[in-house]
């Protein structure tokens, strides 16, 4: 995200928003998702001076809500986000529901994007991808892009794959300015209409490529509602191949769960976010507000 930040034009930065928020789509891997996020579960982690924190802030519905801070570069974002799930016979749309707010407050811009819709299809064989419209705006700027994911076709037979299309435009005139073509699996490129050029501002192979697996700083540090510590047990059974203690791991969380919520219920009591402020409305959905102004560092840590 700090990327984001450095671009020396309003039009500079806003290409560097896009270019990150197709770096951010991945591969969805189909199977069955042993994981259900428990009510409050927590992740909080940190990379360089990047710090990411998520809570689970509903169970009925599923709600996430995610405050990302860089203090050093003076960038926010925050997203509350939901999936709703539309089955079709043979396939499932899950749409991504919740807008990534992201603040480049040097600058004093925002930008608001929504995400891709996850869709699995189970014949003529089993697999899952991003599919659907991203829209991406700057108010400040005047700047906007449109994004389209698209996959292969109902066969599987034609067509690229994992392919994305779009464009950058001014909002007022709606003249385009960029032209956006390639496979987000691979690389992307941008074409100035004005000029022709034609440049790479996405590879997927350099970007995962420089991924690390990220580290446990300090054990004492961890909150007993970080998620890599409740689903432990289940991690281990899944890592070992032993299934059924994975099984059971699960069952004993969710068993947890259920018996906290009896006792809520008992003392009439309304479960309530840690970290954020939370309401929901018709118009408007599920939003949220961070608690902090910035997310602490975190004991576990992406080494750069």
């Amino acid at each position: 995200m700090s990327r984001c930040n450095s671009g020396e034009s309003p039009l500079d930065r806003f290409i560097a928003v896009v270019t990150w928020s197709i770096s951010t789509v991945r591969p969805v891997i189909f199977g069955v998702a042993p994981y259900n996020p428990i009510l409050g579960e927590t992740h909080h982690v940190s990379r360089g001076n990047l710090n990411v924190l998520l809570e689970q802030v509903s169970h009925h519905p599923p709600v996430s809500a995610l405050h990302a801070t860089d203090e050093g570069e003076n960038v926010e974002m925050i997203w509350c986000h939901h999936l709703t799930p539309k089955f079709y016979g043979t396939s499932v749309e899950a749409e991504l529901h919740g807008k990534r707010v992201l603040k480049l407050q040097n600058h004093g811009e925002t930008y608001v994007m929504n995400s891709p819709k996850v869709l699995i299809r189970f014949l003529p064989f089993p697999w899952a991808d991003w599919v659907g419209n991203v829209r991406i705006q700057c108010q400040e700027s005047g700047l906007e892009a449109e994004l389209c994911y698209r996959n292969t076709s109902f066969l599987g037979r034609r067509g690229n794959q994992r392919s994305i299309k779009g464009k950058v435009f001014e909002s007022s005139s709606l003249k385009t300015l960029y032209e956006i073509d390639g496979q987000w699996d691979r690389t992307v490129r941008m074409k100035n209409i004005n000029n022709g050029k034609d440049t790479v501002i996405h590879n997927a192979k350099e970007v995962i490529s420089g991924l690390r697996a990220p580290i446990v700083k300090d054990t004492r540090e961890i909150w007993a509602s970080e998620s890599a510590l409740v689903w432990s047990d289940v991690s281990r059974g899944i890592l070992s191949k032993s299934w059924e203690k994975a099984k059971e791991a699960k069952k004993a969380v969710e068993e947890k769960q259920r018996e906290l919520q009896r006792e809520r219920e008992s003392r009439e009591e309304n479960w309530v976010p840690k970290h954020f402020t939370v309401s929901h409305s018709k118009e408007g959905g599920w939003e949220c507000s961070p608690i902090q102004k910035w997310v602490p560092e975190a004991p576990i840590i992406v080494p750069l």
